[in-house]
């Protein structure tokens, strides 16, 4: 595709993916019609980063669709000052689209190699106020929070409460919650008030779970 294609190709997204699944928050489209999907791709897969559904990227990660996280990051309800921690960097390519409306994000994966493509991607389009770091997933990354919001790209069957721990006060926490392997997956947000966080779905997502937040099987005997 040519850079016209690919402009034409994220007008359709906003317009018959984001815009219809109820993202309303203009600076949450805004930033999807600004991020170039297409550089965080492989180069054999840059003919269908636009497409409706998770783009499968190297080494167990995924970019989700594109109207599920616009409404995922719609929920966070952020602002211009918070600070985020973003669960599985992958290419860098939500953290770019975090970028554009908070004042700071935490971008973490436990690859070294995803750490420095996203680092790379980032830096290519100059933006400045986006930190790749390596971690656990499922540690988060406690020497930058509290975090106001935190987002996990990806299905998880476990919210682990060393995450939950690193919200602020009135934090919020956004993942695609699945009961099992096999259940339809809930996007749903953890808020946090008095040290407490309760869950609350918000709508049907099916998104491939992280191998990090898969529940631990239980054995009978």
């Amino acid at each position: 595709m040519s850079v016209t294609d690919f402009d034409a190709a994220r007008k359709a997204m906003i317009d018959s993916q984001i815009r219809p699944n109820k993202v309303i928050d203009e600076a949450v489209i805004a930033a999807f019609a600004t991020v170039p999907r297409e550089e965080f791709v492989p180069k054999s897969l840059q003919d269908v980063a636009y497409v409706d559904e998770d783009i499968t990227l190297p080494g167990g990660r995924y970019m989700v669709e594109a109207m599920i996280m616009g409404r995922m990051i719609q929920s966070l309800e952020l602002k211009p000052s918070d600070n985020v921690l973003l669960i599985g960097a992958a290419t860098g390519y939500s953290a770019a689209i975090l970028s554009h409306l908070c004042a700071s994000v935490i971008a973490i994966d436990n690859r070294t190699a995803a750490v420095e493509k996203a680092q790379d991607n980032l830096n290519k389009l100059e933006i400045g106020n986006v930190a790749v770091l390596k971690s656990k997933l499922t540690e988060g990354y406690p020497a930058e929070g509290p975090y106001d919001a935190i987002i996990i790209e990806g299905g998880v069957e476990t919210m682990p409460d060393a995450l939950l721990a690193q919200l602020a006060n009135d934090g919020r926490a956004v993942a695609v919650w699945r009961t099992s392997p096999r259940a339809q997956g809930e996007a749903s947000i953890w808020t946090k008030s008095a040290g407490v966080a309760t869950r609350r779905a918000l709508f049907n997502a099916h998104v491939p779970t992280l191998t990090e937040f898969q529940a631990k099987s239980e054995f009978a005997f």
